[in-house]
C-alpha cells in the first residue's frame, strides 16, 4: 500500500510541474511529450532503489490493467458508429491493406530475430504471442491530430492491431478463440449498459466521474482475471457507451478528466516493469522500429498501382509513425497475460521513443515540407 501510496502521489505531482520548452532540440521534446521522464521514474523507483520490487508489481497487476483499458477506452471513444458509418466501404479496404502489410512484415522480421538470436527466443518468451504483441504494437498509429485522412488511418491501424490481439490471445488458452470472444462481448454489453442505466438514472449529474472510473476499472479487472486483453475489453465497452449514451459528450469529458493521472501512474508502473535479459535485445528493438517505419513509407510509395493507393501522397506512410500509448498498453498487456520478463515491453518502448524521436521531420516529409534552415523573418506588428 505504501508503494501504490508513492506511485499514485508521484504521479499526480509530476502532472502539475511545469517542463522548459527545448527549442533546438524537437525529438527530445517529442520523448518528454510520450512520457520519457515517468518511465524513467518507475526504472529508479523499481530496478533502481528496489521500492516497486516483485511482490509490489504484482500486487499493483490491478492499476496496470486499469492503465491499459483506460487506454483502450480513449481508443474506443472515437468508435462511434454514427460517425464510422459514413466511412465508405473502399476506405475501409484500403486501411486494412496498409495495415496489414506492416503488420505481416514487422511480424516476420520479429520472427526472424527470435530464430536467428538465440538469446532473443529466451527473452521474447512465448514465441507466438510475443511476435504477435511485437507486431500489433508496430501496426498501432497515434495520428489523432492532423487531416482527417491522417486520423482515419490511425483508427484503422490501430483497429486492425486490436483485432489481431483479440485473436490472439484467446488462441493461446485452453478455450480458444470463441470463448474469449463470446466472452470479450458479453462483457462489454453488460458493462456498457451498466453505465448507459446509470447515465439514464441519474440526468441531472453533469459529472460520473466515479462511475465512470468503476466501470472501466470493472471491465480491466475482468480482462485480466478471465485472460482478455483489457485494451480491446475496454475499448469495446467505452464504444458502446458512447453509441448509447444520453450524453456522448460526457464519456470523452470524463476520460479527459481522470486520463492524465491514471496514464501518468500506468507510465511509472510500465517504467518498473522494464528488464533487460540481453544486450540483443535493444539492437533488436531498433531494428524492428526501422522496419516499421521502412514498411509504413514502402507499402504506399511501392502499392501506387493499386487505384486507391495512387491518390495517396507518395509519402504517406510517414504521418503516422509514431505507435503512441496504445503500443505500450499492448505491451503491458502481453506481460499481465504471460508473466513476460519485461523483455516485450522493453523492445515496444524503445521502439516508440525512436519513432517519436524521428516523428517530427518523417511527418515533415509526408507533408512535404522542407525543414527551415534559418529562423523565419521577424513579421510586423500591426497597433
Amino acid at each position: 500500500m505504501l508503494a501504490l501510496a508513492l506511485v499514485v502521489v508521484a504521479g499526480i505531482g509530476v502532472t502539475h510541474l511545469s517542463r522548459p520548452h527545448l527549442r533546438h532540440f524537437a525529438s527530445l521534446d517529442a520523448m518528454l511529450a510520450a512520457g520519457a521522464p515517468f518511465v524513467l521514474l518507475g526504472l529508479l523507483l523499481g530496478p533502481g532503489l528496489r521500492v516497486l520490487d516483485g511482490p509490489t508489481l504484482r500486487a499493483l497487476a490491478p492499476l496496470t490493467a486499469l492503465g491499459i483499458g483506460w487506454v483502450g477506452a480513449a481508443f474506443g471513444a472515437r468508435l462511434d458508429w454514427r460517425l464510422l458509418r459514413r466511412v465508405p466501404p473502399r476506405a475501409w479496404g484500403l486501411g486494412a491493406a496498409l495495415a496489414a502489410t506492416v503488420f505481416a512484415v514487422t511480424g516476420l522480421a520479429a520472427w526472424v530475430l527470435v530464430r536467428t538470436v538465440p538469446p532473443l527466443a529466451a527473452a521474447w518468451h512465448p514465441t507466438m504471442p510475443a511476435v504477435v504483441t511485437l507486431a500489433a504494437a508496430a501496426t498501432i498509429s497515434a495520428g489523432w491530430a492532423g487531416p482527417k485522412l491522417v486520423r482515419r488511418t490511425a483508427l484503422f491501424d490501430t483497429a486492425f492491431a486490436a483485432v489481431a490481439i483479440a485473436v490472439t490471445l484467446p488462441l493461446s488458452h485452453p478455450h480458444g478463440a470463441v470463448r474469449g470472444v463470446a466472452l470479450t462481448l458479453f462483457a462489454s454489453a453488460g458493462l456498457a449498459a451498466l453505465f448507459v442505466w446509470l447515465a439514464r438514472w441519474r440526468p441531472d449529474a453533469t459529472h460520473l466521474g466515479i462511475e465512470f472510473l468503476a466501470v472501466i476499472l470493472l471491465a480491466s479487472g475482468f480482462g485480466y482475471a478471465a485472460g482478455l486483453s483489457p485494451f480491446v475489453l475496454c475499448a469495446l465497452t467505452t464504444a458502446l457507451m458512447v453509441h448509447f449514451s444520453p450524453q456522448p459528450r460526457r464519456v470523452h469529458a470524463l476520460l479527459a478528466q481522470w486520463g492524465p493521472s491514471i496514464y501518468v501512474a500506468f507510465l511509472i508502473v510500465a517504467g518498473a516493469l522494464l528488464r533487460l535479459p540481453t544486450v540483443w535485445l535493444i539492437p533488436a528493438a531498433l531494428l524492428l522500429a526501422v522496419v516499421r517505419i521502412g514498411a509504413r513509407w514502402s507499402s504506399v510509395r511501392f502499392g501506387r498501382i493499386w487505384p486507391p493507393v495512387r491518390a495517396l501522397p507518395p509519402h504517406f506512410g510517414l504521418a503516422t509513425v509514431a505507435p503512441g500509448a496504445a503500443g505500450v498498453a499492448l505491451a503491458a498487456g502481453f506481460g499481465l497475460g504471460y508473466g513476460d520478463s519485461g523483455a516485450v515491453l522493453t523492445a515496444v518502448l524503445a521502439g516508440v521513443l525512436l519513432a517519436e524521436a524521428l516523428g517530427g521531420p518523417l511527418r515533415q516529409l509526408a507533408r512535404g515540407e522542407p525543414t527551415p534552415l534559418t529562423a523565419a523573418p521577424p513579421r510586423a506588428e500591426v497597433t
